[in-house]
């Protein structure tokens, strides 16, 4: 799974994102000195190591190389959350919490994006987030009960 990247890194990455075309180190240097000092051994460096970890692929262009991303900033940010929710031992609470957190365009993307993925569901049957996030919890907490009543005792009581 992808690590989250570098500070500079996103920078950059954002940058080839949002253009969606091959991009030269000159052209992000030249967009990336709107807005800090930086050198263009520094971008270059960057985008050739961003190139060794899969993020971008390059073709020669004379004598520079043109950099162009390999997945989307979509498929990227899917993956962190993919990485940080495998990485929690009760996946039913993160996702409670993560819900929690959430603002009200960020439950109506999400109430968007489970109609796309489960396209079948008759209307009204994918519900608002703080009606599934209700019964999340109260999921989560019958869960977490159960483990509760299935775990040993302690030696002390």
């Amino acid at each position: 799974m992808p690590r989250q990247l570098g500070e500079l890194e996103d920078a950059v990455m954002t940058r080839v994102w949002q253009w969606n075309r091959p991009v030269t180190v000159r052209e992000v240097l030249e967009d990336l000195q709107q807005e800090r000092s930086i050198a263009y051994t520094t971008v270059m460096t960057v985008m050739d190591n961003l190139h060794q970890k899969g993020w971008v692929r390059r073709e020669v262009d004379g004598r520079a190389y043109r950099y162009t991303a390999v997945s989307t900033r979509a498929a990227y940010s899917a993956a962190l959350m993919n990485e940080a929710w495998s990485q929690s031992d009760n996946p039913a609470a993160a996702l409670v919490a993560f819900f929690g957190m959430m603002s009200a365009e960020q439950h109506d993307a999400l109430r968007d994006a489970m109609r796309i993925v489960l396209p079948t569901l008759p209307e009204g049957a994918v519900p608002a987030v703080g009606e599934a996030v209700g019964e999340a919890a109260g999921e989560a907490a019958r869960e977490d009960a159960e483990a509760a009543d299935d775990a040993e005792p302690d030696a002390g009581r």
